[in-house]
């Protein structure tokens, strides 16, 4: 008699999860995960659901329709609208997903989001990508928070379309933001408290100060925390005491911007005699 064989053994379904909540005004909650066979049932949020695909496609449906997420679209699920969702291919998917409140989306955009839930615009697939890789950087709180908000100005575009009118310049507006930030490079300032105190909404704050001076916030807080960073090293500061005093997270964080910005780690940066 022939031996038996044993039968194909079979990956077990995978189900990897990482969540939580970031400190930027709006997201009430962050979710990358991978799943290969999991189905969800239908359920509905209280939030907004933002979601990519990274690899793999999800089907779901969604008042009663039928939708797919292919890699290159971004979905936009409205809150208390009931969904599920499923993988589409055999090998599951990866997604990540940001769970949004109202501030940036109001309730005007549900009916448009149900009928198109699925939106296939580049521009608005790499800002999400972007929005991640800043939400997983501690210490990037008003980078995630700028892209947030242009975010949202793209989608209620996608979703309301109006006649383009072109970007209104406010060199005063964006003097007034630079003022904030000079005067906050240490402990910093979120987007929304900016917009609070000289009154403008916020995407329209970014594109003022993008506009006037060639660069994000984000990005001018930044250099301004580095370039006192070079001064306290080369005062024989240790990059941890120089990372807490500059307002950077950590001497992580710290690095990273400095070997962006400066071409060396700040531990390589200051030496005692110059190399010839």
């Amino acid at each position: 008699m022939a031996p038996a064989h044993p039968a194909p053994r079979h990956p077990a379904p995978r189900r990897d999860v990482t969540a939580w909540r970031p400190l930027v005004p709006g997201v009430t909650e962050v979710f990358h995960a991978h799943f290969t066979e999991y189905a969800y049932p239908m359920h509905v949020h209280e939030a907004w659901t933002l979601l990519i695909v990274d690899d793999g496609a999800v089907r779901y449906d969604l008042d009663r329709h039928e939708h797919g997420t292919p890699g290159d679209t971004v979905s936009l699920l409205p809150p208390h609208v009931p969904h599920n969702g499923e993988p589409a291919t055999p090998g599951g998917f990866r997604k990540r997903v940001v769970y949004l409140d109202g501030t940036h989306l109001g309730d005007d955009l549900i009916g448009p989001a149900v009928d198109t839930p699925d939106l296939r615009d580049p521009l608005l697939r790499r800002r999400v990508g972007q929005l991640h890789t800043a939400l997983v950087r501690p210490g990037e709180e008003l980078e995630a928070e700028s892209r947030l908000t242009l975010i949202g100005e793209r989608l209620t575009t996608l979703l309301r379309p109006r006649k383009a009118t072109g970007t209104r310049r406010d060199p005063a507006l964006a003097r007034r933001l630079r003022e904030l930030l000079d005067e906050r490079v240490v402990e910093g300032l979120s987007l929304e408290e900016a917009a609070g105190l000289v009154q403008a909404h916020p995407a329209h704050l970014v594109r003022a100060f993008s506009g006037a001076y060639g660069i994000a916030p984000h990005q001018y807080l930044t250099s301004r925390r580095v370039d006192r960073a070079r001064r306290l090293l080369l005062a024989d500061r240790r990059p941890a005491e120089v990372a807490a005093l500059t307002g950077f997270h950590d001497q992580a964080h710290l690095t990273r911007h400095f070997r962006k910005l400066v071409g060396v780690t700040p531990g390589r940066y200051a030496r005692k005699t110059p190399v010839r």
